[in-house]
């Protein structure tokens, strides 16, 4: 094992200096969070929902996006995978999974539909399959 190399008191001075201002240092914090778009984007997971509440809420979440000026909603809806649509012969395979109803109820309610630009599957980055981004009207 080596032994630990102790400094020198003009090595400690130069190291104290240095940290009351190391400009020269990458603040990846500081970065993050120029990023974050808190302004543009609202994000909601509808996972455990039913159909019914979730095109509810979808309702309620688009109307307060509007009123509070965001410009995207990213709705995470999964991907149906642990749907039970398969157990019922009246169901609609597509149609009973978020990922396909959601944006169906969107664009079948007049009231929605005036407030909402485009619906589209999510980016990778975003959820991909799992996800769709609704860009807002700026009213």
């Amino acid at each position: 094992m080596t032994k630990k190399k102790e400094f020198n008191q003009e090595d400690k001075k130069i190291w104290e200096e240095y940290i009351k201002n190391p400009s020269d240092i990458y603040d990846k914090d500081k970065q993050a969070s120029n990023n974050i778009q808190r302004e543009e984007r609202y994000k909601f997971d509808l996972h455990g929902f039913t159909l019914n509440e979730a095109n509810s809420k979808v309702k309620e979440i688009i109307e307060f996006c509007v009123k509070n000026k965001f410009r995207e909603l990213l709705l995470i809806t999964g991907k149906g995978i642990h749907s039970t649509t398969d157990v019922d012969a009246y169901t609609s395979k597509d149609l009973g999974k978020l990922k396909y109803s959601v944006p169906e109820f969107i664009k079948t309610n007049s009231e929605l539909n005036k407030l909402i630009i485009s619906i589209n599957d999510a980016g990778k980055k975003d959820g991909g399959e799992g996800a769709i981004i609704i860009k807002l009207k700026n009213l």
